[in-house]
């Protein structure tokens, strides 16, 4: 069995909140959160009025991508003995934002971001390994992009939005790779019917918890 499950996308695609939901169904699991959680000293001098600024103009590829993985190394260490450590965005996912934000900061195809990112992380499996899921607003670029941003209640701009997009193409590449367990992306409807689907993906591949779900 493993020892960590992630759950992966992009903003407002439901994480945090299935994460929380999991954690309460069943004390076998452990919240282990996002990174920054576990690294709080370092994200605090960069967080701020002046963050997105620090994380796409400022900061280096080399630096934000460190800080990403080291806290997601600390994160790992917090698992306590006998839980599943259950991760808000585990490791694909941060490769993602890394290469997203390396491709948008230094004027790169995806591509020459993903090659770049890859060589300063040395690997291209999660470590420690994880049980990934990815959820997708939708798997059509645009539609998913509408969807968050009708979600969060204000649009995207500049950077950000570039970002997103990117960061979308990013994801759907790791799919097609088949690096994520399962990708739950319009096939079930509102919070509880997607924990529901998330509780049987989870007992498909030997996470189980003792509560029975009712689709």
């Amino acid at each position: 069995m493993t020892d960590f499950v992630s759950l992966n996308g992009p903003d407002n695609s439901g994480k945090s909140t299935q994460v929380r939901m999991l954690a309460d169904s069943w004390n076998g699991f452990h919240d282990l959160g996002p990174v920054h959680r576990h690294d709080p000293a370092t994200w605090a001098r960069v967080s701020g009025p002046g963050y997105d600024t620090w994380w796409f103009t400022t900061s280096t590829t080399e630096e934000l991508t460190r800080m990403l993985f080291s806290s997601h190394t600390a994160r790992a260490r917090a698992r306590p003995p006998g839980k599943i450590g259950l991760l808000d965005r585990g490791w694909y996912m941060l490769l993602a934002t890394a290469v997203a934000t390396c491709a948008v900061k230094e004027s790169l195809t995806v591509e020459a971001a993903w090659t770049r990112v890859l060589a300063l992380v040395d690997t291209d499996e999660p470590r420690p390994p994880e049980l990934s899921i990815l959820l997708l607003p939708a798997l059509d670029v645009e539609q998913s992009i509408d969807i968050a941003q009708q979600r969060e209640g204000r649009p995207w701009v500049g950077a950000y939005l570039d970002y997103q997009r990117r960061l979308h193409r990013v994801l759907l590449h790791m799919a097609h790779r088949g690096v994520f367990a399962e990708v739950v992306s319009g096939r079930t409807h509102g919070i509880d019917a997607t924990h529901a689907f998330l509780r049987r993906i989870l007992n498909a591949h030997d996470v189980s918890a003792p509560r029975s779900i009712t689709p």
